[in-house]
């Protein structure tokens, strides 16, 4: 079984959702099963900025539903058996379950270089060491008050999880499209908690308390082997359907290089590029495609749009018609 945890290193629901998916898998029900679990970009904070800045005293150490709120962990569904007027500081949660007593974040700063490293982590060394490198990012943000967006500091984690080939990867920009590209397929998926956990087509948001992590992971069924193209493919039309086109192109860039003759491909790329308005490379797509389809009319109409918004009304004006002639609520 491959367990994904969707989650951000600065998340501290993340953290303590970690011990309580150690303690559902150390159970009878899971601890014979062969299982593997990788950790996948999630960011609670994208304003964060690149510079690290002291965390406000008040945010250090943030009461339940703050901290949720952050997380966009609703707490009534994170912690089940807690009220609306519970509200406790996290590092007495977090105590409980033993990442105590020393807690609170010192710095506020974008959490991308450190999924840069959890990336490089799995790349290089496979599951386990990142599920350790993961370990001593989250202890040196919360535990110890270090600013795991600093060089120094991933480079120190790095050696100290026993990856210390991390250090030059670092200097680069190794593993930084592979991280964009998780966060938009993050996106495609439905993934909107830190933490997630994810196995196959089912997923439990937020840090559930380990008897619910452990008959959620027990009733999961296996994972389908899909293609990865395949899977790009219906990431990419989840994107466009999420109004992200561009996020959609990014997600096509391979199989445009390497299928770039595939309808399917071809025929998303034209629509992200026609809502995205690249005009341009909307019109020489979908000129190509209308050749190759002549009969589809959503392309014809399509084609007729983008001429329209490049002022060649002449042009657009066959295509819109034959457009409406096939599909009449196309006029």
């Amino acid at each position: 079984m491959r367990i994904e945890i969707w989650a951000d290193v600065v998340c501290p629901w993340a953290y303590i959702g970690r011990r309580r998916l150690e303690a559902a898998l150390a159970g009878p029900t899971l601890s014979a099963r062969d299982i593997e679990v990788v950790w996948r970009p999630y960011l609670i904070d994208p304003t964060a900025p690149a510079r690290a800045v002291p965390m406000d005293p008040a945010q250090r150490d943030p009461m339940v539903d703050d901290a949720a709120g952050r997380c966009a962990v609703d707490p009534p569904t994170t912690q089940g058996r807690r009220t609306a007027d519970d509200r406790v500081p996290v590092s007495r949660i977090a105590a409980a379950e033993g990442l105590g007593p020393n807690w609170g974040a010192a710095w506020r700063s974008s959490s991308h270089d450190a999924h840069r490293l959890l990336a490089l982590a799995h790349e290089h060394g496979g599951s386990t060491l990142q599920h350790t490198v993961a370990e001593h990012l989250m202890r040196a943000h919360f535990v110890e008050g270090h600013d795991i967006s600093a060089p120094d500091t991933l480079r120190t984690i790095a050696a100290t999880a026993g990856f210390a080939e991390a250090s030059a990867l670092l200097d680069t920009d190794a593993a930084d499209r592979t991280v964009r590209e998780l966060r938009l397929i993050g996106k495609a998926r439905g993934i909107r908690t830190s933490p997630t956990i994810v196995v196959g087509d089912r997923a439990l948001a937020g840090a559930q308390p380990p008897d619910v992590i452990a008959d959620f992971l027990a009733t999961a069924g296996p994972e389908r082997d899909v293609p990865e193209e395949v899977e790009r493919l219906r990431y990419a039309e989840s994107l466009l359907e999420l109004r992200d086109p561009l996020g959609a192109l990014t997600l096509l860039r391979p199989l445009l290089d390497n299928h770039g003759d595939d309808l399917n491909v071809r025929h998303l790329a034209a629509r992200a590029y026609f809502t995205s308005a690249q005009l341009g490379r909307a019109r020489q797509t979908l000129e190509q495609l209308v050749t190759d389809l002549p009969d589809d009319s959503y392309l014809r109409l399509m084609l007729g749009r983008t001429l329209q918004r490049l002022g060649l009304h002449e042009q657009a004006a066959p295509h819109l018609k034959i457009a409406s002639a096939m599909t009449p609520e196309f006029a």
